[in-house]
């Protein structure tokens, strides 16, 4: 969403991003103030992993790179480097961690990865230069909110079963109360006159009866939307279902599109190319 709004409309001049894990946002910053030297790395690093000749010794070569990466023992610049690389060979590209917070993907079976693509890395970087990253809660973010603020939330996703919770993104778990403890934060945003979007898994893909997402946001506009879903152990169970969009606002012109099919909203094409796939 983030990339997508500053290439959209470039009148914005300032945004701020938060997330709970460090470790992405260690990268965010990277990227952003050290591109070239974030290049170098993954250069290396990339010469280096398919310099390997079986697919056993870049298994190997993986499990080594995740082990140090769990340590922590690096730099900012090299574990900025280790995320992209892990998240360019590990199993679809998950990013997972246990209680304890080390990295647990497994790894990925690509022949040959792209683990430094310059020029992404170089657009990012531009992109970000007037963005300001933080790394904490949510509700810090409100501090920032000033005049014609939006607010998008992108948590993470309600498990729509106990086998579709695949553990966790950060060390701190995001269960049921922190979904009502950032629908209450909505609330905040609403009553002091800003804009909001939220997206979110919706139960009732699985579920007709399970109402906690519509419940929760009663009162707020729900639209549904298509999304497709490549991260599955059971190849059966991959393809699309819905999720939701939740916004405070009217809907602007553009924002939905209808499948006539499934009589569900997909994202529009500009949104399904530049950023967050709904």
């Amino acid at each position: 969403m983030l990339f997508f709004m500053l290439q959209r409309y470039p009148n914005i001049k300032h945004a701020v991003i938060n997330d709970i894990n460090p470790d992405l946002i260690n990268c965010y910053i990277i990227v952003r103030d050290y591109p070239m030297r974030l290049i170098g790395a993954l250069h290396q690093l990339e010469d280096e992993y398919l310099s390997q000749s079986t697919e056993d010794s870049r298994k190997d070569f993986y499990l080594k790179m995740r082990e140090t990466y769990n340590h922590k023992d690096l730099t900012n610049i090299e574990n900025a480097t280790l995320l992209i690389f892990l998240n360019k060979t590990c199993f679809n590209g998950l990013y997972r961690v246990n209680k304890s917070g080390m990295f647990n993907v497994p790894f990925g079976r690509y022949e040959h990865p792209v683990i430094c693509n310059e020029e992404i890395i170089l657009a990012d970087s531009a992109l970000l230069k007037n963005v300001d990253i933080l790394n904490g809660d949510f509700e810090k973010t409100f501090s920032y909110a000033q005049n014609n603020t939006f607010f998008y939330f992108d948590p993470p996703y309600r498990p729509l079963s106990v086998t579709s919770n695949f553990k966790d993104y950060s060390r701190e778990s995001f269960d049921d109360s922190s979904q009502i403890r950032l629908k209450e934060f909505c609330d905040r945003i609403e009553s002091a006159g800003y804009k909001f979007m939220l997206s979110n898994s919706d139960g009732k893909s699985k579920d007709s009866s399970d109402d906690f997402m519509d419940s929760l946001y009663e009162g707020y506009k729900i639209n549904r939307v298509w999304a497709s879903r490549s991260i599955n152990a059971d190849p059966s169970k991959r393809g699309k279902l819905s999720e939701i969009v939740v916004r405070n606002y009217k809907e602007t012109r553009g924002d939905f599109v209808f499948n006539q099919q499934s009589e569900l909203p997909i994202a529009s094409e500009d949104t399904l190319k530049y950023g967050k796939e709904f």
